[in-house]
């Protein structure tokens, strides 16, 4: 069986986005046959040139352009080359898809997202309660809307803090003055309202996993970081099996019957047997091959289920493996270069 499965994120730059990974995890299926569709937003993405991952390549608008740009692209594709699925990995398409999935279903174009209403689960003012439904902890954190209530609330909380947007960006503050700086930059760009977050000690932990909307998994794996870069993205890591973490992952799956990739950001406090939820994110981080590194292919296994195909249920993997990133050197012709900047397609 061959599937044409379009991939976003294929930056794999300094910041790297998912794309990569996922499409590695689709090409090691036994069971299917990927074409794999790089969705590029710039000529550059390396993703285009790496041709024994990505088939075809397409630079695609931005999504903020709606319905008229962003989703008719993907009916020209589907036209003149063929589109079965869309494997999404970035935040910021997946509100326009999530939007036309029905549509793109009755025209061809398989997508596995979650609903609206899980999608506004990843908001950093729901964490607190979905950590008290999943059995975990969250720090303590404030939702404020001015300067006056940030300052209230880092005298009821304590310096430092976290100063965060509901969605996206988080400052360390260590004084009221540079908490004011942060909440002041992350409105100008994002708006109101703000988080400030108590700062909790313990080990950085994270979850890549998959439900399948019906409160089941479609596979986890939990490491824990132990090289980051300046910008925060994992380097190098190693499996791990926190039972505690494992568990509230699980009971995430289940109790909101989550449908798609998700990864869940923890700080664990090992001395105190206590798991801290920090961040929901609604789709695969850019380690995700990790996963499938030491078992337990979760793309591979999305579409199976959304094709009707056996899943493979074997979810085990070993702790201790560890999973280091590097960068590489590609040299090719200009052509492709050219024909992507031309024709919007390689």
């Amino acid at each position: 069986m061959e599937i044409k499965i379009a991939v976003s994120g294929i930056n794999a730059v300094d910041n790297p986005g998912p794309g990569i990974g996922v499409s590695k995890s689709l090409k090691e299926a036994d069971d299917f046959k990927a074409e794999i569709i790089g969705i590029a937003y710039d000529a550059m993405e390396p993703g285009i040139f790496m041709d024994w991952i990505i088939d075809k390549s397409f630079i695609m608008p931005y999504p903020s352009g709606g319905h008229d740009s962003f989703i008719n692209r993907l009916y020209y594709i589907k036209e003149t080359y063929g589109l079965d699925f869309y494997m999404s990995v970035l935040d910021s398409e997946l509100p326009v898809l999530i939007k036309y999935a029905d549509e793109l279903e009755r025209n061809g174009i398989k997508t596995f997202l979650p609903t609206a209403e899980q999608f506004k689960l990843r908001g950093k003012d729901n964490l607190e309660m979905i950590a008290e439904r999943i059995g975990i902890d969250t720090p303590k954190s404030e939702v404020v809307a001015s300067v006056d209530e940030l300052i209230k609330g880092i005298d009821k909380i304590g310096l430092p803090v976290m100063v965060k947007g509901t969605f996206y960006k988080a400052y360390r503050a260590y004084t009221k003055q540079e908490a004011i700086s942060h909440f002041n930059k992350i409105v100008a760009q994002w708006g109101y309202p703000v988080i400030i977050q108590e700062v909790v000690s313990g080990e950085e932990m994270n979850v890549v996993g998959a439900g399948d909307g019906e409160g089941r998994s479609l596979g986890m794996v939990g490491i824990k970081k132990m090289w980051i870069t300046e910008l925060g993205k994992i380097w190098t890591g190693v499996t791990i099996k926190n039972e505690k973490m494992l568990d509230a992952a699980s009971k995430f799956i289940e109790k909101f019957g989550w449908r798609g990739a998700f990864e869940l950001e923890c700080i664990v406090d090992l001395k105190n047997d206590k798991v801290y939820l920090i961040e929901i994110n609604p789709r695969f981080p850019a380690w995700s091959y990790f996963a499938t590194g030491v078992g337990v292919n979760i793309p591979a296994n999305i579409i199976r289920k959304s094709y009707g195909l056996k899943i493979n249920e074997n979810f085990d993997y070993q702790p201790g493996k560890l999973y280091v990133r590097y960068t590489d050197d590609l040299v090719t012709d200009m052509e492709r270069f050219q024909k992507i900047i031309t024709r919007g397609e390689s």
